[in-house]
């Protein structure tokens, strides 16, 4: 299977930039994943493809504004980093052996990488963040050693700013609308943006129309953007993520799948989570690790029924995992109407609904 398999044609201007002002208002394309037949609707429209007894899948993690822009200690040339994982927390302690604050270990992708060699200082915000490149990893990757005095979070806070993809050009005003409105466990480089469209109002009246909403977290690294260099995609490598799912998610799920409702996941890091944990039959307990799930034609769903999903990179991991749940020619038969319709693309755009 090549990765030219899955390239389209993708005009820039239909890049999104910028989010709607009303999250639902989006459009949404709706897919037959068996004769690929398509129809156009507004988001929020949603409900009426809800049946009471599914179950919505939803991933509440919150994305950390992990960029930060720094000055190389001794010569002040300006160094970006973006955390990726983050690795080990300890106490610092003085030759007495107080505690005098604080220290982190982050995975992180530095520019330029030439400037920061192992031993290569970071200062951020003046100082009140400092960084320390410990070993060059993986691909290039950095692990830097933070020191600062308070809590990290606060500080990132102040300091970071939200990791938009390459793609989007513009500067946004509102970090929180790089946020889903259920985001809640802190530690992702990038937002899961199926979720970009729910508000609190539609996810009640999801709920009031019986179908249960079941929280299950992954934390979303880079990997999954990144785009495949190979030009088989067997021999993809997928960089690993954290997940978890508690005891209520997974048994939401499993009431779902002995009741004959569809499990529905809100976009492909929710697919991806339970596809990790679910055994053969489908059913999930309650656990967390790493994966490196990489879904592409052929692969057989355990759990996921349906699919919310944005539309995605040609030749992405993501419209491969699209494929393998709806086929190749009738995603791509999709996005071609997509395109002619001027839907809006990736992170801040529209969405569809693989039925």
């Amino acid at each position: 299977m090549k990765k030219e398999d899955f390239f389209f044609d993708l005009p820039e201007e239909l890049i999104a930039q910028d989010p709607l002002e009303d999250r639902s208002s989006s459009r949404l394309l709706v897919m037959d994943k068996e004769t690929g037949e398509v129809s156009h609707h507004v988001f929020r429209e949603i409900t009426d493809y809800l049946n009471a007894g599914d179950c919505l899948v939803i991933n509440d993690t919150k994305v950390i504004p992990a960029r930060l822009i720094g000055a190389k200690v001794g010569t002040d040339a300006k160094i970006e980093v973006l955390l990726l994982k983050r690795k080990e927390v300890a106490a610092s302690v003085d030759e007495a052996g107080q505690a005098t604050g604080t220290d982190t270990v982050w995975e992180t992708l530095v520019k330029p990488g030439k400037k920061a060699k192992v031993g290569t200082k970071i200062s951020f915000g003046d100082g009140l963040l400092v960084g320390e490149v410990i070993d060059v990893v993986e691909e290039g990757n950095r692990l830097i050693r933070f020191t600062y005095d308070g809590i990290f979070e606060e500080i990132l806070d102040q300091l970071g700013q939200m990791p938009l993809p390459p793609y989007i050009t513009h500067q946004l005003q509102d970090k929180n609308r790089y946020q889903t409105v259920y985001a809640k466990h802190t530690g992702s480089a990038a937002a899961p943006t199926a979720g970009l469209h729910f508000t609190p109002e539609l996810l009640r009246e999801i709920e009031e129309k019986g179908v249960d909403i079941a929280r299950v977290t992954l934390h979303v690294g880079l990997g999954t953007f990144r785009p495949v260099k190979v030009e088989n995609i067997l021999e993809h490598h997928m960089h690993s993520e954290f997940y978890h799912i508690d005891e209520e998610a997974a048994q939401k799920i499993n009431r779902t799948k002995e009741n004959g409702g569809r499990v529905i996941c809100v976009g492909t890091t929710s697919c991806r989570t339970i596809e990790s944990a679910a055994d053969e039959n489908g059913r999930l307990k309650e656990c967390s690790g790493w994966t490196e799930i990489f879904i592409y034609p052929g692969y057989r769903f355990k759990a996921l029924d349906c699919l919310i999903t944005n539309f995605h990179l040609p030749e992405s991991t993501l419209i491969m995992l699209v494929s393998a749940l709806a086929g190749r020619e009738h995603v791509l038969a999709a996005y071609e109407e997509a395109v002619k319709e001027r839907y809006r693309f990736f992170s801040f755009g529209d969405a569809m609904f693989i039925k």
